[in-house]
Parts: structure tokens; C-alpha cells; sequence
């Protein structure tokens, strides 16, 4: 069974789950780390998120990023997003700051479901009703309806 877990983020809750003073950036992919590990220790995710966008962007763009990462220990997908109350800069090809992030990561031997999941994922993303739709979701249960239920049917981690 797939791990899906929805947060509306404020400065605050980012705070709470990302090392203190990190900046902006950092502090997403730390509390995107912790949503990931739930409940499990969530330094290894971090490295994982952190290594993969020193390589390159995951921003997608439109204000969407979606951080990913190949995972050794873990025999399921697990998925994590997060509304972000204000924008981060994750150098997208756009420019425009994101607001929107979706944190995939997934077994180190899923290489082509990872790659189709992220095509899924960008596709879905690129509808601006879409969009739009997640940014005025007043609340998480509302933003796990937009994307895609809870289980088996979120988005990311649909088999």
C-alpha cells in the first residue's frame, strides 16, 4: 500500500519540520522529508530531496515543483504535498516561485514507474483549472479530493 500524506504549510509548520535558518528552499524539501518519513527518521529523505535538487531543478513550473527520490529502504511509493502559504524560489526555468509542492519518492529498483509517475504528474499539473483549484482548497481534506483520494488512487503513487 502507497504512504499519501497533504499539508497546507505555513512559515510556521515549515519551521517545524526543517532545520532552523536553512533557507527557504531547504526548509521545503526538510518538511517535505518529515511528511515522507512518517514518523520514521527523515535525515536520509532530506539528503535524498537536497542531493537531487542540487543536481537540477524540480520545478516544473507555473509555481509547481516536484521533488523525487530513489530510495533503498523503502518497498512502496510514498507521496507528500505541500501548499506552500509563501512562494520559495526553486529556480524554475519560468522564474515564478513555487507554491505548490509534490515530494515523490520511491523504491531505488521502481526506475520506470518513477519515470512514468513523474509524466503523470506533470501532465496533470500543466492544466491551469487544476492549479488553481489546489491553490484555492481551503482545507487538507479538500486537497486529498483534488488529488485523487487517499490510498491506492493519489496521483502519485496510483499503481
Amino acid at each position: 500500500m502507497s504512504r499519501a500524506r497533504v499539508a497546507i504549510l505555513d512559515g510556521h509548520a515549515i519551521e517545524a519540520g526543517a532545520s532552523e535558518g536553512a533557507p527557504a528552499l531547504l526548509r521545503v524539501l526538510d518538511a517535505a522529508a518529515w511528511l515522507l518519513a512518517d514518523g520514521e527518521d527523515s535525515a536520509p529523505i532530506s539528503l535524498a530531496l537536497r542531493d537531487r535538487e542540487r543536481r537540477a531543478s524540480t520545478a516544473i513550473g507555473d509555481g509547481v515543483a516536484v521533488p523525487h527520490a530513489r530510495v533503498a529502504d523503502i518497498d512502496e511509493c510514498r507521496a507528500a504535498f505541500l501548499r506552500v502559504e509563501h512562494p520559495v524560489d526553486f529556480e524554475a526555468a519560468d522564474g515564478k516561485p513555487v507554491d505548490l509542492v509534490l515530494a515523490l519518492l520511491v523504491p531505488e529498483h521502481d526506475v520506470n514507474a518513477q519515470l512514468q509517475r513523474l509524466a503523470e504528474i506533470a501532465e496533470r499539473f500543466a492544466d491551469p483549472e487544476y492549479r488553481a483549484a489546489l491553490r484555492k482548497a481551503h482545507d487538507a481534506g479538500h486537497l486529498r479530493q483534488l488529488l485523487g483520494g487517499s490510498g491506492p488512487d493519489f496521483l502519485p503513487c496510483a499503481a
